[in-house]
C-alpha cells in the first residue's frame, strides 16, 4: 500500500515516518492489513532526508498547489496522514498564508482523495486551538469549539470538511486534536506554544530562554511519542469505532509553566533552570490564554489512545532522545 505524509519533513512527520517504517503494515479502509510498500513524504521544505528506507521518497512542493497534490497522491494512495500546516503564531500574523496552507491545502488534499480508485483513510492532525474562550471548567468532546485564533478557525474548518467527506464516502477520515507537543527538538518555530519546548530545550543546551507567559500559565501537553502513537492508533481504528463523530480530543496532561521549570530544576539543577527569564508578550499570552488546559478525554481513552504519565516522564523521554542524538 502507498502512504502519503504531508508535512513529512517536519519534526512530527519525521517521527511518524520512522514509526511507519518500523511498523511495516497498516490496515486499509476496508479493514485489511497490508504491507506498506511506499511512503511519500511531502513538504515545502528541503529537510527531512535523514531516514534511509527503500520504501520512502520525498516530494517537495506546496500542499495548496492542487496540481502538486494530485500528482502526489496519484490514484493509488491508500492512506494519508495530513500534518502540513502553518503554525499558530504564523497563521495569526499572516492571515493569507494561514488560509492558503491550512484551509486551501486541506481542500486540495481532500479533492485529490476523491480521485483515488478506493476511498483512502485520512488522519487529520487538528489542534486543541479549535477551542477558545469562553470555556467550561473542563472541556469534553461535547464542548462546542469556539476558536479565538485564525489557526484554530482553519483547523476547525478542516475537521468539518473531513467529517463531511467521510459522510459522503469520499474518504474514511478521522481528526485528532493534538495537545501542545513538548519537548520539540531543534530551534524555536513560529507557533505561539513554541516557548513550552524552548524553556526546556534551550536551558539544557546551555542557552538562555525567554518565557512570554506567566509561571501560572497552564497548558494541555503530550509527548512526541504519545502524539505519534495517537496518529497511528487513529488510523488503525475501524470506521465503526468512529461512527459519525470523526473528531476527538486526545489525552494529555495539564501542567503549568512553574511545574515544568520545577521538573527541569530537579532533573538538571538550579543553574540550568535559572537560564529561563520571563518577558511578557501579550500577543502570545492572549493566544495561549484562549486555549483550554483541562479536558475530559473519556472517549479517546475508551478507544485506547495513549496518555503520558506526567511531565517528569516527558522530560525523561526528551533527555533520552538527546543522549541518543535524536
Amino acid at each position: 500500500m502507498k502512504v502519503v505524509v504531508t508535512g513529512g519533513a517536519g519534526f512530527l512527520g519525521q517521527r511518524l515516518i520512522r514509526a511507519l517504517c518500523a511498523r511495516g503494515r497498516l490496515t486499509d479502509a476496508e479493514g485489511r492489513e497490508r504491507p506498506i510498500e511506499r511512503i511519500v513524504a511531502a513538504d515545502a521544505s528541503e529537510g527531512g532526508q535523514g531516514i534511509a528506507d527503500s520504501r520512502l521518497r520525498f516530494a517537495r512542493g506546496d500542499v495548496a498547489d492542487a496540481n502538486f497534490v494530485v500528482e502526489l497522491l496519484g490514484q493509488d494512495t491508500a492512506s494519508v496522514f495530513h500534518l502540513a500546516a502553518v503554525v499558530s503564531g504564523a497563521a495569526e500574523r499572516d492571515f493569507d498564508l494561514g488560509m492558503r496552507v491550512n484551509l486551501d491545502g486541506t481542500r486540495a488534499l481532500l479533492e485529490a482523495c476523491r480521485r483515488q480508485s478506493r476511498p483512502p483513510k485520512l488522519v487529520f492532525a487538528s489542534s486543541v486551538a479549535v477551542f477558545g474562550q469562553p470555556l467550561p471548567e473542563v472541556v469534553t468532546d461535547a464542548t462546542m469549539p469556539t476558536p479565538q485564533s485564525s489557526y484554530g478557525v482553519q483547523k476547525l474548518i478542516g475537521e468539518l470538511l473531513v467529517g463531511d467527506c467521510s459522510r459522503k464516502g469520499f474518504i474514511d477520515g478521522r481528526c485528532v486534536r493534538l495537545p501542545t507537543i513538548v519537548v520539540r527538538p531543534g530551534r524555536p518555530n513560529a507557533a505561539a506554544s513554541s516557548f513550552a519546548s524552548g524553556i526546556i530545550r534551550e536551558p539544557l543546551a546551555g542557552e538562555p530562554a525567554v518565557c512570554p507567559v506567566g509561571p501560572e500559565t497552564a497548558l494541555w501537553i503530550a509527548s512526541p511519542d504519545a502524539a505519534v502513537a495517537a496518529l497511528v492508533h487513529a488510523h488503525e481504528l475501524g470506521a465503526d469505532r468512529w461512527g459519525t463523530l470523526r473528531s476527538l480530543n486526545l489525552p494529555g496532561i495539564r501542567v503549568t509553566v512553574a511545574a515544568m521549570l520545577a521538573a527541569l530544576r530537579q532533573a538538571a539543577g538550579e543553574a540550568v533552570a535559572a537560564r529561563v527569564r520571563f518577558e511578557p508578550d501579550e500577543a502570545v499570552a492572549a493566544i495561549v490564554r484562549s486555549w483550554p488546559s483541562r479536558f475530559d478525554t473519556a472517549r479517546a481513552e475508551a478507544l485506547g489512545f495513549p496518555r503520558d504519565a506526567d511531565f517528569a516522564s516527558i522530560l525523561s523521554q526528551y533527555l533520552g532522545d538527546r543522549a541518543q542524538g535524536g
